[in-house]
C-alpha cells in the first residue's frame, strides 16, 4: 500500500497533509480527536532539513499546549550519505530531533510511530524509535544494519551472521524480528480507523507509564532478548 492509501484507511474524516520532497506533515480527526501528522516518505534519506523540518513541527505542536497526539510516518532508508551533511554535523542534529520527541513525550502528548515503509539506522532511530509506541505494517522492511554490513563492521563472516540471523532475532534483520526484540509494539495487517484511536485511547488513559521504557522487558517476555535484564541488573548492582 502507498501512503495515500493507507492515510485515507486509518483516517477517513477530514485528512489534510502535504508532502514536501520526503517530508510530510498534516492533521486528521479521529473519534479520540484531531491528531498531528508528522514524518517521512518514499524511503527517505534523512539529510540536515529533513531533520530540521521534523523537529520544528514537534516544538510548534508542543508550543500549542493542547497536548495534541502525534502520528509519526516513518519511511526513511536511514541518514543521508552525504560529505556536505556530515560536516554540518548530522549526528548533532538527530540529537536535537531526537530530544524533541523525547519533550514531546514529558509533556505527555501521545504519541506512536508508524512505519510504512522502510525503517533503517539512525533515520529511524531519530525520530521513529523515540516515540512513545512503534507500530508497523506487516510488509515493512525495518533494519539497523543488513548482514553483509555488520560483517564488514564486526569483521564476523557473513555465514555465521546468517546462521546467528536464523536463532536469535538480535542479528536479524525484518519486522517480525524487531517485534520479538519489544522495539515493535504490533504489526497491523488489516488497516482501519480503531486502530489509531485505540493507540491514543490507550496512552491517555495511561500517559505516566509511558515515561519509562519497557521494551526490554517486553522483549524477554517475546523471547527476543533473553539477557538484556540479567545484563543490566548485574551492573546495576555491580
Amino acid at each position: 500500500m502507498n501512503t495515500e492509501q493507507v492515510l485515507n484507511a486509518l483516517f477517513p474524516d477530514q485528512l489534510k497533509y502535504e508532502i514536501d520532497g520526503y517530508f510530510i506533515k498534516g492533521q486528521a480527526t479521529t473519534v479520540q480527536g484531531d491528531v498531528r501528522i508528522i514524518g517521512t516518505v518514499n524511503s527517505a534519506p534523512i539529510n540536515q532539513d529533513i531533520a530540521i523540518k521534523i523537529a520544528d513541527e514537534i516544538l510548534d505542536v508542543i508550543r500549542l499546549g493542547e497536548k495534541t497526539p502525534v502520528v509519526f510516518i516513518v519511511d526513511t532508508q536511514g541518514q543521508a550519505l552525504s560529505r556536505t551533511d556530515e560536516v554540518l554535523c548530522l549526528n548533532r542534529t538527530f540529537a536535537h530531533l531526537a530530544s524533541c520527541v523525547d519533550l514531546l513525550r514529558r509533556e505527555q502528548h501521545p504519541n506512536f510511530s508508524l512505519i510504512l515503509g522502510e525503517a533503517v539506522s539512525g533515520g529511524f532511530l531519530s525520530y521513529g524509535l523515540m516515540a512513545n509506541e512503534i507500530y508497523a505494517l506487516d510488509e515493512s522492511q525495518v533494519k539497523v544494519m543488513d548482514l553483509n554490513a555488520m560483517s564488514r563492521v564486526t569483521k564476523i563472516p557473513v555465514d555465521k551472521l546468517q546462521a546467528l540471523s536464523k536463532s536469535s532475532s538480535i542479528f536479524a534483520p525484518g519486522v517480525e524480528n524487531f517485534y520479538k526484540m519489544g522495539a515493535i509494539n504490533s504489526i497491523w495487517k488489516d488497516l482501519n480507523t480503531d486502530l489509531v484511536a485505540h493507540a491514543i485511547l490507550n496512552q491517555q488513559q495511561q500517559i505516566e507509564s509511558f515515561k519509562s521504557d519497557q521494551r526490554r522487558n517486553i522483549a524477554e517476555q517475546r523471547q527476543g532478548r533473553m539477557l538484556c535484564n540479567d545484563v543490566i541488573s548485574k551492573i546495576l548492582h555491580s
